[in-house]
């Protein structure tokens, strides 16, 4: 049996390489501008630099997910680390806004895999019940990253003998770290198996599909209209893609995304769940750093420490959630308390306005963080208590797949409506003034244009920050459907064995064996023409 202190050994080669591809998402948004100055790129071009990498991590998810079921998890860990270090060199690298981009997207293929086979390693690790205890740890690497990395690339850019480059080159040394202690302290059973065949067509029509919608949700509104041609060709084609996976997918015998899995009641609300909370919670942490910087006037530094109760709320919740979990092996609870302290936290901060005072504006960041801190892990744990061994790395990487896609969701149509929130309110808070109407055009440009009159630019930050309200509304509207989905859930109680019970022994012929008479008990002999072995 695997002590507690071995755990937490590979644990650490594991949540530092989720570290540092979550990282590398969120140290690049406060840097952008000095990115595109310095490689004079356009706003469109700043849009992908993004953009770029949130598709390539979404549209790889579930085959890395899948990857995981049929070879070593260690290996995958380690060539997924590997291929983001590749990508952040090229980003790093770079001369021009093109190949910036094509090292963002490098850099997403090996995020994704790395946040997919984290979560997977971790469940093939730790029994359901007992992995609530661990829980905390992970979702303190996530939330430090997602929070600190706004902080830490405004500090890069801030220090001359630094520069924007070093937002990506300094991945490298952790990474370099994580590849090392993964080397030397994770085992994980590696599966052995005949004639496996991977769905490759599958892969390419998921990824194609999902690419295509996202494509669509980046540039809708701004470069083409909701109800244009070019919407209806870019959404026709990603769902007919999509629909056309979905058949080959029940006819392959490894489809990238098992649907019966899909079919589970669990399974399913977990998913919506993790769409809702995804969307929502992501959202947050772009826009409230924008409200601190555009309407109140904050460095990059400062807003980033002004969000500090928001990573608060998460570590908090989540140390004490999984402590609480382990014990009682009632995840619904938890689940209940988490999407409505996210709802409420979200209510709060539709009622903000350039005026409201930053401990009012902290409390509801830190309902906020304390929602995502029982929620964002607590759904993948769901997810992978109600699956066989053999299937949790399709099933946590479709729970991961759906939470990126809300949150690429969440950031690009919120986005699109807050830039339209503020173009038309701005235009008339500029007209009732007596200013002219030009600059609300392009709001954001205009604030941070030096040649903007001071009277226009004070106008505009003060509508800012007055209209950013919708955008949280829409979001406490979209956590409510997580709470919806949540009290649909039949109770559920977390199992103390790494697979299903023996009722469902027979259909787990071909579940990876692991470490441990109660596994082994669990499991019982490997089915023929399957044999497992310890990762190297």
């Amino acid at each position: 049996m695997t002590s507690h202190r071995q755990t937490v050994q590979a644990l650490s080669g594991l949540l530092i390489a989720l570290f540092v591809s979550t990282l590398s998402t969120t140290v690049v948004t406060t840097a952008l501008p000095s990115i595109i100055g310095s490689l004079q790129g356009s706003q469109t071009a700043a849009t992908w630099v993004v953009t770029a990498t949130l598709l390539t991590t979404t549209a790889s998810t579930p085959i890395w997910g899948k990857l995981a079921d049929l070879f070593s998890k260690k290996l995958l860990v380690q060539s997924a680390t590997v291929i983001f270090v590749g990508g952040s060199v090229l980003a790093g690298l770079s001369q021009d806004i093109g190949v910036l981009i094509g090292g963002r997207a490098i850099q997403g293929v090996g995020a994704g895999g790395l946040q997919a086979l984290v979560q997977i390693s971790i469940g093939a690790m730790i029994a359901p019940r007992e992995r609530g205890r661990y829980a905390g740890y992970q979702s303190s690497a996530t939330a430090i990253a997602t929070i600190g990395g706004p902080l830490l690339g405004g500090l890069i850019v801030d220090t001359s003998w630094l520069g924007w480059r070093w937002c990506f080159w300094l991945s490298l040394p952790i990474a370099v770290v994580a590849l090392t202690i993964l080397q030397l302290t994770l085992n994980l059973p590696v599966i052995r198996r005949d004639r496996v065949r991977i769905d490759w067509f599958g892969a390419t029509l998921i990824s194609g599909g999902v690419s295509i919608l996202l494509i669509w949700i980046s540039f809708v509104d701004e470069s083409f209209a909701w109800g244009s041609w070019q919407t209806a060709a870019f959404v026709g084609s990603g769902v007919a893609l999509l629909a056309l996976a979905m058949l080959v997918e029940t006819r392959v015998p490894e489809p990238i995304v098992p649907l019966p899995i899909l079919g589970q009641r669990a399974v399913a609300l977990a998913i919506l769940g993790s769409l809702a909370a995804g969307t929502a919670m992501y959202g947050a942490s772009v826009f409230i750093s924008q409200y601190f910087q555009i309407s109140r006037g904050h460095t990059p530094t400062q807003s980033g420490l002004l969000t500090i109760p928001m990573m608060v709320g998460i570590l908090v919740a989540s140390l004490i959630g999984g402590r609480l979990l382990s014990r009682t092996g009632a995840i619904k609870p938890f689940l209940v308390v988490g999407t409505t302290l996210l709802t409420l936290g979200f209510a709060g901060l539709s009622q903000i306005d350039h005026t409201t005072p930053i401990p009012l504006v902290s409390v509801a960041m830190l309902l906020v963080g304390s929602g995502v801190g029982l929620t964002a892990q607590n759904f993948v744990l769901l997810v992978q208590n109600s699956v066989q061994l053999k299937d949790i790395g399709a099933a946590t990487s479709t729970v991961s797949f759906f939470r990126s896609l809300g949150g690429t969701i969440g950031v690009s149509v919120l986005g699109a409506v807050l830039a339209r929130q503020v173009s038309n309110q701005g235009a008339t808070d500029l007209g009732s003034s007596g200013l002219p109407t030009g600059a609300s055009s392009d709001p954001v440009v205009a604030i941070h244009n030096p040649a903007t009159p001071g009277p226009v630019r004070a106008v505009l930050e003060a509508t800012y920050g007055d209209v950013i309200g919708h955008i949280f509304l829409i979001s406490a509207i979209v956590a409510l459907l997580g709470i919806l989905a949540v009290l649909a859930l039949k109770p559920v109680r977390l199992r103390t064995s790494l697979d299903l019970p023996d009722p469902l022994r027979s259909a787990a012929q071909g579940a990876e064996m692991v470490d441990g008479a109660a596994a082994v008990e669990e499991l019982g002999t490997p089915a023929p023409g399957v044999t497992t072995s310890r990762s190297p």
